[in-house]
């Protein structure tokens, strides 16, 4: 939904902002208020047409900025990350701004993208309804969309069948063509498969292993200013004169003492005990990571190493370790298949004959089920339509 409007030197329009929260919204005025310019800079901002006389007499841009959260758009949240644009969690800012010298620039989320890329966004967003203005349910691909919608659940089933049946006929059309591609493409194939693996075997990846190698580097990196700060705060407890431990643990014994002959210091003598207590434990902690941190040039050194050896093999076969064994186990199950003997053709085309027939069959539920409530759709959309006086209209779907 809009949560934010902001037109500035556009048209007769010097500088407005308009905050929208949840629910309905109306844009009321007499005629010639600025309903339309509203209406008009929203479109701008979702890729309607620019031109230079759009600008405000006397200004060298004019500019429109739309806030939109994207809580309830998955699609267009998918949409972004393909284009290359950073939702920012759930809020999307879009600025258009258009030169009094012609033409205009778009920023996503302060992204530079094109007006083609806006405007396939825009009609995931936001549906202006007007007599000249785009509308959705003219765009045939999502007609099926809003049908689909409406039927629900039962619809979304089979929609997921279909998808999991073309999935499955296309591995095997693919497996099919490779087949078929002959030998060589098939040596390729399998000796780019042995190398993925064999490399990746040898990494001995583990999840989580770029973190834990990143926080010892950074560890051995500053062994001696760890090493000052450890010995600096163990001379202040213990070894300076007076210590801040002696002077601790001579405090408790002297309130302990008092709060024998006044029981109202017995909390303050168990509060110093603890603290004292507490100290030492500190203390021996401190004593502890001292005896243990050395400078390690070997260790640095392989911890370097070991992170140059994990990105690159990030940069080949995934984002993080995850990806990379995730990668390794496709690859492992197509090299088995490979070297096992992969099926002849004659199998696989039986095989695909099958996945098609099992695909056409939900396509066919699917298209049953469509054709079914379509038909009470347009019914219940046509008495809609009777209700608003409209008695001679007709809407088929």
């Amino acid at each position: 939904m809009l949560t934010a409007i902001t037109v500035e030197n556009i048209a007769i329009i010097d500088q407005a902002d308009l905050r929208l929260e949840p629910g309905f919204t109306a844009l009321t005025g007499e005629t010639g208020a600025g309903k339309s310019l509203v209406l008009d800079a929203i479109g701008l901002a979702l890729g309607a047409r620019a031109s230079a006389d759009q600008v405000r007499a006397g200004c060298d841009k004019g500019i429109v900025t739309l806030t939109v959260d994207l809580s309830d758009s998955p699609s267009a949240v998918e949409f972004c990350r393909e284009s290359g644009i950073d939702p920012d969690g759930t809020e999307l800012v879009i600025l258009r701004e258009v030169s009094a010298k012609g033409g205009s620039t778009v920023r996503i989320n302060g992204r530079p993208v094109t007006v083609g890329v806006l405007r396939q966004l825009g009609g995931l967003l936001v549906d202006l309804h007007g007599q000249h203005d785009h509308q959705s349910l003219l765009d045939p691909e999502r007609q099926i969309e809003f049908l689909d919608d409406w039927i629900g659940w039962e619809c979304r089933v089979l929609r997921d069948t279909v998808a999991e049946k073309w999935q499955a006929r296309e591995q095997i059309r693919r497996r099919l063509a490779q087949s078929r591609a002959g030998s060589r493409e098939r040596a390729q194939r399998l000796d780019m498969l042995q190398f993925q693996v064999q490399e990746i075997r040898e990494a001995a990846v583990r999840e989580g292993e770029m973190e834990e190698l990143q926080a010892a580097l950074t560890r051995l990196q500053n062994v001696d200013a760890i090493r000052r700060a450890v010995g600096g705060s163990l001379e202040s407890l213990q070894d300076s004169e007076p210590s801040v431990m002696d002077g601790l643990a001579a405090a408790a014994v002297q309130i302990g003492q008092a709060a024998e002959l006044d029981n109202s210091l017995r909390e303050t003598a168990d509060l110093l005990e603890t603290a004292r207590v507490s100290l030492e434990e500190a203390a021996r902690g401190l004593r502890r990571s001292l005896d243990e941190l050395e400078a390690d040039p070997d260790a640095l050194e392989a911890a370097a190493a070991r992170i140059d050896r994990l990105q690159r093999l990030r940069r080949k076969y995934g984002e993080d370790e995850a990806a990379i064994l995730a990668f390794l186990a496709s690859a492992e199950a197509e090299l088995d298949e490979m070297e096992s003997g992969a099926m002849d053709e004659g199998e696989l085309e039986a095989r695909l004959a099958a996945a098609e027939a099992e695909l056409g069959s939900a396509c066919a539920r699917l298209t049953e089920l469509r054709t079914e409530r379509a038909q009470v759709f347009g019914r219940e959309t046509l008495a809609h339509l009777h209700d608003l006086a409209m008695e001679k209209a007709r809407f088929e779907v």
